[in-house]
């Protein structure tokens, strides 16, 4: 199982990322998929999930509104849309296969989030 993210970078608040998760390994069209972040010297916070058909979404409280979250089981993608982006937003964001705690059984390595002027 191999989960590679890209997308992150430096962007102004009030800009917007798109980050992607490349799968494989897995059958990912069976699994759920969530986007999850840690920013400097705090835990890991979940932002984002997926269904493994993509019919269901649902976003943490700080994300709603401004992350979309879509996936394309054929080619084995998940990405996520941040628009409006916030200083607080500056975190290293993870995906993870599985929907929330001890079900999120693999993880990628992340990709860096900055949001500065």
């Amino acid at each position: 199982v191999q989960l590679v993210e890209s997308g992150g970078g430096m962007v102004q608040p009030g800009g917007s990322l798109e980050l992607s998760c490349a799968a494989s390994g897995f059958f990912m069209p069976a699994h759920d998929m969530t986007w999850v972040r840690q920013a400097p010297g705090k835990g890991l916070e979940w932002v984002a999930y997926i269904s493994s058909g993509g019919g269901a979404t649902y976003f943490a409280d700080a994300a709603k509104g401004r992350f979309t979250i879509f996936r394309d089981n054929a080619k084995g993608i998940v990405r996520l849309q941040m628009d409006n982006l916030k200083p607080e937003d500056t975190a290293l964001y993870y995906c993870a296969r599985g929907s929330s705690g001890p079900g999120l059984d693999y993880w990628g390595q992340g990709t860096q989030v900055t949001v500065s002027s």
